[in-house]
């Protein structure tokens, strides 16, 4: 995943998913940009939206200590970014949900990419819109 360009990387609800569960057809491919997170070489963005999506289902099953791994990962690791929604994202993310038919979550997640400096947006989420000045990669494309 070299094409990831240079500067902060906005990394979707999935991908985080990904990694802490271990999901064996990913890891390989996201375990380094984590590990560039943690060695202070890249800095991974993503929108305050995304603690709550991880946290459902282990609310969910009752599963405190995966609620636990997924808190400490957004909240305490170096090189992860947790982005705060303004009143001003929300405007702007409504603004691209009427422009593009975006679903509110994606709206927000690339407004909080484009407010952190991201010019490159890593999902597994093939509905995403085009957004001027930000590259949507998908990492399906990579297993193969």
């Amino acid at each position: 995943m070299a094409d990831l360009g240079t500067g902060p990387v906005a990394i979707d609800t999935a991908v985080f998913i990904y990694f802490i569960e271990e999901d064996p057809r990913f890891v390989p491919l996201i375990d380094p940009l984590f590990r560039e997170a943690d060695q202070g070489t890249r800095e991974l963005v993503t929108s305050a939206l995304t603690l709550l999506e991880v946290l459902v289902v282990p609310y969910r099953a009752g599963n405190r200590m995966l609620a636990d791994r997924y808190e400490a990962l957004l909240t305490r690791s170096r090189g992860i970014r947790l982005v705060d929604l303004t009143r001003d994202q929300l405007r702007a993310a409504a603004q691209l949900r009427a422009t593009t038919g975006a679903k509110t979550p994606d709206a927000l997640q690339l407004v909080a990419a484009i407010s952190a400096g991201c010019r490159t947006f890593l999902t597994n989420d093939r509905r995403l819109p085009d957004v001027p000045g930000l590259h949507v990669k998908q990492l399906a494309p990579y297993l193969t």
